[in-house]
């Protein structure tokens, strides 16, 4: 028997654990730091690992990577700052990690829990400032480069940071209530951004493979009818 669990199994596995609010609130979070580090990932393989990458990405499409450059990275800022929203906003509710210190009925635990949520908050100052001046919205006087207070900086150590906050956060619960973690950085999904490189390598060769052939005054095998 396989040792594979579905997302649903997961889910009740939780609820049974930890009760049906809690389960439902932790199994929502969990899903969501996961889907995050899953996107960081894909930026730190195409921007952030090595030089040959960059270059490589340049001579494929130097417009277009920058811009999925720049998605990878606010979509990141972004979830960070959701992820400690209040627990309510204008009488809507949030998914967010500060909701969980108050669901822990043990009072160690709790208290624990509010001092990681705390320390989550801190970290990720940056993101929320992002989020209300530059992302979901555009400050006027940033933009015009008024003499306003500069944007937080936002550097791939303060989301590494803010992300290993949050991991705190989640594990401290799930250690309190199932005495178990998980491994969200680790996270890995088919058809990501490492085999894109390789399309990309193999395109490029391909190409370069027709060039020489054209200079040649020969015909490519991909131009034959």
């Amino acid at each position: 028997m396989s040792g594979f669990k579905s997302a649903e199994e997961s889910r009740l596995e939780l609820i049974a654990a930890m009760g049906q609010e809690l389960g439902e609130l932790f199994d929502a979070l969990s899903s969501e730091l996961t889907w995050i580090h899953w996107q960081w990932r894909q930026f730190r393989v195409l921007f952030g690992t090595k030089e040959s990458t960059i270059e490589l990405l340049n001579e494929a499409a130097p417009v277009f990577f920058r811009a999925v450059q720049d998605v990878f990275f606010e979509e990141t800022v972004l979830a960070i700052a959701r992820m400690v929203d209040p627990p309510a906003t204008a009488g809507k509710t949030n998914l967010s990690v500060t909701r969980l210190p108050a669901l822990l009925s043990d009072p160690l635990a709790a208290s624990a829990s509010a001092s990681l949520v705390a320390a989550a908050k801190k970290a990720a100052e940056f993101a929320v400032d992002w989020r209300h001046r530059h992302i979901a919205h555009r400050d006027l006087g940033l933009a015009l480069g008024a003499a306003v207070a500069p944007l937080q900086p936002a550097s791939r150590q303060s989301v590494e940071e803010a992300l290993e906050a949050l991991r705190k956060v989640l594990n401290h619960v799930h250690v309190a209530m199932m005495d178990t973690t998980t491994l969200y950085e680790h996270s890995s999904r088919v058809g990501d951004a490492e085999q894109l490189l390789g399309v990309l390598r193999d395109g490029l060769l391909r190409q370069g493979d027709r060039r020489s052939a054209w200079e040649k005054g020969l015909l490519h095998v991909d131009d034959a009818p």
